[in-house]
């Protein structure tokens, strides 16, 4: 079974996901209208709200006939206390984070 902070940051290897939770900072978002800055189905972004979900990054809920994804901004309290630990980084900087990443493991 996956540790809570592999979860948050398998979600956060995606770049369709990171932007998705970028446009969520702004305010909750019908789930069409996180879709439409994206050239993919509706079912693709399903697939990553998902995995967005499952990861506690955001949360989804049905009003009325739509649904609305929310960002859950405390999820990402353990993943920055991890970084932060190594004394390197002061803001999440994801991407940075990623090439490193990408660096150190490829």
């Amino acid at each position: 079974m996956a540790e809570p902070l592999d979860i948050i940051f398998a979600a956060l290897a995606d770049p369709t996901r990171r932007a998705i939770l970028a446009m969520l900072l702004e305010d909750d978002m019908a789930v069409t209208d996180v879709a439409e800055p994206f050239e993919m189905s509706l079912a693709a972004i399903s697939k990553h709200l998902g995995v967005l979900t499952a990861a506690g990054l955001i949360s989804q809920e049905k009003r009325g006939r739509v649904k609305w994804c929310k960002l859950e901004p405390d999820a990402l309290r353990e993943a920055s206390v991890w970084m932060q630990a190594f004394g390197q980084m002061d803001a999440i900087d994801l991407d940075a984070f990623e090439a490193f990443l990408a660096k150190e493991i490829g």
